[in-house]
């Protein structure tokens, strides 16, 4: 199930004399399975096949019309998310399968080791108006803390059924949506993380990452507190919430991002 019905947006950083926004505006709808959808599934209540997913992720408004949003509802700008290092694994070359399913490559029947993440939001300017047709790009490791890049030391033992990067084009909306597992730690990273990297015709591609709040590790990460503004490090750590009657304990969890220029100005 791609989003659980009583979803709730993460509430965006704003500006003291910003607008609420209502969170029934982006209440997302998910039908229920099928007969032939539970007969898909394996013995973990996992759905195994790619065209499954991305049948039920389409009837479900995720793909093109995830949430509704009301251009110019903000009062004022929006506080812009922060910008973080790119890192040094972005991957050198990229897997068979770039969607936004992380779980299963191509049409394989075994799924990724990891704790499943319905990872969503928005792609914004600094004025709460969506950005559209941009490309959203997520990279991070796997279960066993390896990226998908040559310079990992431990990429022989990484796990060939987790992608390990994905795409999504924002639509009408600037929403995007990724299936993908839970961001672990690893050395010498101490908070788990899913690097973004989002690029918009004419601008400079602007990298950040994400981060499990309440997590022991984020209070030691480097990286994480390099950003010096507690309200902008706050900004990039996001709740994973687990997902009501899921039998395999998924999560869902939402991060916008809000860019500092206006597309097409």
């Amino acid at each position: 199930m791609p989003f659980p019905p009583d979803a709730e947006p993460m509430q965006l950083p704003r500006s003291e004399t910003s607008v609420l926004v209502s969170a029934s505006l982006l209440q997302i709808s998910v039908p229920a399975y099928s007969k032939k959808e539970t007969q898909a599934m394996d013995r973990n209540g996992f759905l195994c096949t790619r065209r499954l997913f991305l049948r039920r992720a389409s009837a479900a408004g995720v793909l093109g019309t995830a949430a509704l949003f009301t251009p110019g509802i903000f009062a004022e700008e929006l506080a812009l998310t922060p910008r973080q290092t790119e890192g040094p694994f972005y991957p050198d070359r990229l897997p068979l399968d770039t969607d936004n399913d992380l779980l299963i490559v191509n049409d394989a029947t075994t799924p990724a080791v990891g704790t499943v993440t319905h990872l969503n939001g928005r792609i914004l300017n600094r004025r709460g108006e969506p950005v559209r047709n941009a490309v959203v790009e997520i990279w991070q490791v796997d279960a066993n803390g390896i990226y998908l890049h040559s310079s990992d030391p431990r990429e022989p033992k990484r796990d060939n059924n987790f992608q390990g990067f994905g795409r999504f084009e924002t639509g009408s909306k600037g929403e995007y949506y990724f299936r993908t597992i839970k961001p672990i730690p690893y050395v010498p990273r101490t908070a788990g993380h899913v690097h973004f990297k989002v690029r918009v015709k004419g601008q400079e591609p602007f990298t950040t990452q994400c981060y499990v709040k309440g997590a022991p590790g984020n209070e030691r990460d480097f990286v994480l507190n390099a950003i010096r503004d507690p309200k902008a490090r706050e900004s990039v750590i996001v709740d994973f919430r687990p997902m009501e009657n899921s039998r395999i304990g998924e999560l869902s969890a939402r991060f916008d991002i809000v860019l500092g220029f206006t597309p097409g100005a």
